[in-house]
């Protein structure tokens, strides 16, 4: 899964909000592109590095608290500062130095899809009620909302129904929405915000329509918009399901960066993740 996550988040930073043109020149599945903003190619962002600290805080067995997450997140950022956040929580997370002035001075109050982008791995927790209440906990470290918490809870079930096998691709809308609460739509079309709902429906439209992991990448960038997370987490959940055809373009492997928390790091803990099913 971390692997994929990677993937689609560093092919869909090349084309996050830009311009229709660059989209229908270049999403054609044969090369990474740099962010607008200077990411360089092949160089994942925000949502796979916050997707990692939910990944190792799980495979650790730490207590589930805001405050040892909290601290997770700080550490995986100031270890390995990285572009991609918004401006105000890259700075935001540039100003404190541990969880408890996380704790102390984070804003909560946000709709946006920050929570939903990193929920993934908690898929893993095998008892529904436990994923719910984790992912919620998680969530109101900094959207503590409706929509922050239910979006989060959303992609965890999301990879959940894949990764213990549930059912069919079909019915993972109906699935997510019985155990939210929330209506969800599979039926999106055009940009994407930086919405955890907005997020959410486009995932599981992509999840739907898609029958191969090309056409989740391919399809969560045509949406226009912040197609990275839309990408990072669809590939990373659509991975788990023998329903898509998993070949991929050998170059989206082989020009992943590979750093001390590349392709190598992202490949180990991953195999930590899956050893949570037997726990």
């Amino acid at each position: 899964m971390l692997l994929e996550i990677a993937i689609g988040d560093a092919y869909g930073a090349g084309f996050e909000f830009s311009p229709v043109e660059k989209i229908e020149t270049y999403n054609d599945l044969t090369a990474y592109h740099g962010h607008d903003l200077g990411i360089p190619a092949g160089n994942y962002t925000d949502d796979t590095q916050m997707s990692l600290a939910i990944a190792e805080l799980l495979i650790d067995g730490v207590d589930w608290t805001r405050e040892n997450i909290a601290q997770k997140f700080v550490e995986c950022f100031k270890r390995d500062v990285r572009f991609g956040y918004s401006n105000d929580f890259f700075a935001f997370l540039t100003s404190i130095e541990n969880g408890d002035e996380f704790i102390k001075k984070m804003k909560t109050q946000s709709t946006r899809n920050g929570a939903a982008m990193r929920s993934a791995p908690i898929g893993y927790i095998q008892n529904i009620d436990r994923l719910l209440r984790m992912s919620k906990i998680q969530a109101v470290l900094t959207h503590n909302t409706e929509i922050g918490i239910k979006s989060s809870q959303a992609v965890a079930l999301a990879a959940h129904y894949f990764i213990y096998n549930i059912g069919s691709k079909s019915e993972l809308t109906t699935f997510v929405t019985k155990h939210t609460k929330f209506h969800w739509r599979d039926d999106w079309s055009g940009p994407v915000a930086c919405s955890g709902e907005e997020t959410v429906n486009a995932l599981l439209t992509v999840l739907k329509e898609s029958s191969s992991l090309r056409d989740v990448l391919i399809k969560s960038v045509e949406f226009s918009g912040d197609v990275d997370t839309v990408a990072a987490i669809g590939l990373g959940i659509a991975s788990l399901s023998v329903e898509y055809d998993s070949e991929l373009p050998n170059f989206l492997y082989e020009k992943l960066e590979n750093g001390a928390y590349g392709k190598q790091y992202l490949q180990e803990l991953g195999k930590g993740l899956s050893c949570l099913r037997t726990r």
